[in-house]
């Protein structure tokens, strides 16, 4: 009996779920839809909170930021329809490529490229975005 309660305890120990790190990627893709998000729903203080240092830098205020990224980056600002494409993570995870691919609500096709970058604390934020017009998915 011994030996049956034993083996019972392996093979859940087999099938639990175990701790495991926080997936670059996944996070990366995460992070996009959410700014995406907050773009869509006009909301600049959520959509500011998702860039990096550098990048609040440059841009020092949630009103700055917005009216450059709509200014400047219509297709993710309000994409008409986007899908992610290639990722790569490298050292690894301190730094995430992903490609989203876009249609723009004028039906143009683009290929944002985004620079996603771990912080100190273990989360993420966006380090900068390329954009690239009628491109297909090979940017990464």
């Amino acid at each position: 009996m011994r030996a049956l309660s034993l083996a019972a305890f392996c093979i859940i120990l087999a099938f639990a779920p175990t701790a495991r790190a926080q997936d670059p990627v996944q996070s990366a893709q995460t992070l996009i839809e959410e700014q995406i998000d907050a773009f869509l729903h006009n909301d600049a203080a959520a959509a500011y909170s998702f860039a990096a240092p550098g990048i609040k830098a440059l841009f020092p205020d949630k009103d700055t930021f917005f009216a450059m990224v709509k200014k400047s980056y219509q297709p993710v600002f309000h994409p008409g329809n986007y899908a992610f494409g290639k990722s790569r993570s490298i050292d690894n995870g301190a730094v995430v490529f992903q490609e989203v691919l876009i249609t723009g609500l004028d039906d143009k096709d683009w290929t944002a490229i985004y620079e996603i970058t771990r912080q100190p604390d273990g989360s993420y934020k966006i380090n900068g975005v390329q954009i690239l017009p009628n491109t297909s998915s090979e940017g990464i």
